[in-house]
C-alpha cells in the first residue's frame, strides 16, 4: 500500500539518506519499479546515481521507474537529472528525461520532461521545445502542438549528458518547472488535464533514452 507523506516529510534519492529515521527511497535500484526500462545503480560523473534506460522496442511515454511506496498530490519535486541519446537511438532521439507524478492505477499520468539536445541546437525551433509538458495517455507531445502551439514547451539552455538541476512545483491544476536552480520558472502550467488526485511519482525517459538520476526529493504540501 502507498504511504501519503506529510508536507513536513521528503524522500530523497541519496546513497543512505534518510529524514526523520523513514528508510525511505534509498539510492537503490530496489527502491524502484520499472516498466519497459533497465534500472542500475551506477556511479556518473562523479556521482552516485541511478541509471534508467528505456527499452528499444518500447513506444513514447511507456518508460519510466516508479519510486515504491510514495503517493503525491501538491508539493515539490527536486532532483538532478542527466540525459542523452542511448547508444544506437535513432535520429529523433533527444535524450528525454524528466518526472511523472500523479501515476494512477489505470496507467494515466502528468509529465514533464527535458529534451537536453536541444537546448542548444543551431535551430531555433528546436530550441523552444527544450522543456515539455504533457499528459499520458491523451495528450501527448504532437497533440499538444497541434492544438496550443507553444503553450507547453519552452526553451532553457540544456547540455546532453551534463548534470542538471529540476524542480517542479505542483499544486491543484497548475504546475511550474525550475531548471538549473532559477528563481523564476521556464515553463508555466495551468491547466493540468487530469483530475488532481493522489498517485505515484516515476523516473521518466523517453525512447532512445540513457537516463541518470540522483538526489531525489519530494515534499508533499
Amino acid at each position: 500500500m502507498s504511504t501519503v507523506f506529510p508536507a513536513a516529510t521528503c524522500v530523497t534519492l541519496a546513497a543512505l539518506s534518510v529524514l526523520n529515521a523513514i528508510p525511505l527511497a534509498a539510492q537503490s535500484a530496489n527502491r524502484l519499479e520499472g516498466r519497459n526500462v533497465s534500472i542500475a545503480e551506477t556511479n556518473y560523473k562523479g556521482r552516485s546515481a541511478i541509471q534508467v534506460i528505456a527499452a528499444p522496442e518500447a513506444p513514447n511515454a511507456a518508460s519510466y521507474a516508479v519510486v515504491k511506496d510514495v503517493s503525491f498530490q501538491d508539493g515539490t519535486i527536486e532532483l538532478d537529472v542527466a540525459g542523452q541519446p542511448a547508444a544506437g537511438a535513432g535520429s529523433g532521439a533527444r535524450g528525454f528525461i524528466g518526472i511523472a507524478f500523479r501515476l494512477q492505477g489505470n496507467g494515466a499520468y502528468e509529465y514533464i520532461y527535458l529534451r537536453p539536445t536541444n537546448g542548444r541546437a543551431d535551430d531555433q525551433v528546436r530550441r523552444n521545445h527544450s522543456t515539455q509538458y504533457s499528459s499520458h495517455p491523451d495528450f501527448d507531445f504532437a497533440r499538444s502542438r497541434q492544438e496550443a502551439p507553444e503553450k507547453y514547451e519552452s526553451y532553457v539552455d540544456l547540455e546532453p549528458g551534463v548534470w542538471t538541476k529540476y524542480k517542479i512545483e505542483v499544486e491543484g491544476r497548475k504546475a511550474r518547472l525550475y531548471v538549473h536552480g532559477a528563481e523564476q520558472p521556464c515553463l508555466i502550467v495551468n491547466d493540468l488535464k487530469l483530475e488532481p488526485r493522489g498517485g505515484g511519482v516515476a523516473l521518466w525517459v523517453g525512447p532512445g533514452t540513457e537516463g541518470y538520476f540522483t538526489n531525489l526529493k519530494i515534499t508533499a504540501r
